[in-house]
């Protein structure tokens, strides 16, 4: 799937240039301000206006891949080229119940995401803010939360970026686990998502923290959730120029800051419902637009940031699983390098839920199943059977099919593949009953990570300092 065409793409980064050069991104933080004042990039206040040699300048130090080091070394992910690399849902502050009810999101359903995460096939990155956990303050909860993706899981993980002082706390948490801050520079164990305020500005909580990851060599996502027709143009080629110069603008001052700083392209924008004004990530534009992103991402030579299991539907229903399927799936067929919100949103980024967050892995798992090449050999092709066997003969007792039956196809344990009759008497049981089955299963198996008790016990001292 090519959406546009290279004219295309030469026509969009040519508009992209003027805006960032005759109207400027504002920067509301003083050091960002200063960062670029101080490399002669054109500053008007808050407004900087940048030119085409500057964002050429910081393309060149971007490296096109990188590797995300994860406690568990054999867990580690690399992000570019041909690697995809999948993590869960993020943001949400209320969680969907099995009985269709919404409540408010706590640490615990915080900590069941990392088991989740740390017992999946399928993801290999853990989140931060999966959800909002609303038995914590605000002002801390990203300490709580960091500390549960280090102590429940040893994949890679996402940082805090709700303001610069998060973003130092992420830091020096990461530090007490990796050996301490000299450990990092050259050693990115963590990505932090910066997201633009639309239009074509970035708070100073952003700002702040972007300067604070790209310091220390950790891994910048610059995205954004632009809305057509509200935040951003109603067509889609006027938001796809405005949001690359917001992209932009965010990936040259992390290289100001620190060239050859990690960083990852992408979005995750969408149209407005103009029934009524919402934001609508069930769209099929929202798909159109993720391709169109990531081939941008790729004529600059970025690694690439794409949406998930995305829906507006508030229950893993057949609305969700539509508008789910339809977003991951081009998502990952348009090339993406990694994907946010892979698993367990609903209700438009509002609401998380356990089956959801199942149901949306499977989908990925499929995926990646369809992903990897057939491998076409004299071997694999076996004319040798294909003759002993001739016209009319069955191949299911053949010694080749029994050597093969188990894997040669992806098996689910999910999805039901009996018959009416078979299914029935086992009790006519539905999806959504089955994933939660799964979801329990996984809590009684799931495994806490073998962490050195010293580590955990400075971390507890670190959260315990700050939080009072």
């Amino acid at each position: 799937m090519q959406i546009l065409t290279e004219a295309d793409q030469s026509k969009i980064h040519l508009a992209t240039m003027d805006i960032l050069r005759d109207i400027g991104i504002n920067f509301y933080d003083p050091e960002a301000v200063e960062i670029f004042k101080h490399h002669g990039i054109r500053v008007d206040g808050n407004t900087v206006h940048i030119e085409e040699k500057d964002i050429q300048k910081a393309l060149n130090t971007v490296p096109s891949q990188f590797q995300v080091t994860a406690q568990n070394p054999e867990k580690s992910v690399i992000i570019g080229g041909d690697h995809l690399v999948i993590a869960p849902g993020y943001g949400a502050t209320a969680m969907i119940t099995p009985d269709r009810k919404q409540r408010l999101a706590v640490m615990a359903d915080y900590d069941n995401f990392c088991r989740l995460v740390q017992t999946s096939k399928s993801i290999d990155m853990n989140g931060c803010l999966m959800v909002e956990p609303s038995d914590r303050q605000p002002k801390f909860a990203h300490l709580d939360m960091l500390k549960s993706n280090i102590v429940l899981c040893d994949k890679p993980f996402l940082g805090s970026t709700m303001s610069r002082q998060a973003a130092n706390d992420c830091i020096e948490m990461a530090a007490i686990a990796w050996g301490g801050k000299d450990e990092l520079k050259n050693k990115p164990v963590m990505v932090a998502i910066i997201s633009t305020l639309s239009p074509l500005q970035y708070s100073a909580e952003m700002c702040g923290a972007l300067i604070e990851y790209a310091r220390h060599g950790q891994v910048n996502m610059i995205g954004l959730l632009m809305m057509a027709g509200t935040t951003g143009p109603v067509t889609l080629p006027g938001l796809l120029a405005l949001q690359n110069a917001e992209m932009l603008a965010g990936v040259t001052l992390t290289q100001l800051v620190n060239p050859g700083a990690p960083v990852i392209y992408g979005s995750t924008s969408t149209v407005t419902n103009m029934r009524t004004g919402s934001l609508s990530i069930g769209a099929p534009e929202l798909s159109m637009i993720q391709n169109a992103t990531i081939q941008m991402g790729k004529f600059y030579g970025l690694p690439c940031r794409g949406s998930g299991g995305l829906t507006d539907a508030q229950y893993p229903d057949m609305q969700a699983g539509i508008e789910s399927t339809l977003a991951l799936t081009t998502t990952v067929m348009s090339g993406a390098n990694f994907i946010l919100h892979g698993c367990g949103i609903l209700g438009s980024y509002l609401a998380m839920s356990y089956q959801k967050f199942l149901a949306d892995e499977e989908i990925c798992s499929m995926l990646r199943r369809m992903l990897k090449s057939i491998e076409v050999t004299d071997e694999r092709i076996d004319l040798t059977t294909i003759k002993s066997l001739g016209i009319g003969k069955e191949y299911l007792t053949h010694p080749k099919t029994l050597a093969h039956c188990r894997t040669e196809f992806y098996l689910s344990d999910l999805m039901n593949r009996d018959d009416y009759t078979t299914w029935s008497g086992k009790g006519k049981q539905l999806l959504t009953e089955r994933l939660l089955e799964i979801f329990k299963k996984r809590m009684d198996e799931d495994v806490q990570p073998d962490i050195a008790p010293e580590i955990a016990d400075d971390l507890n001292r670190y959260v315990q300092a700050k939080t009072g």
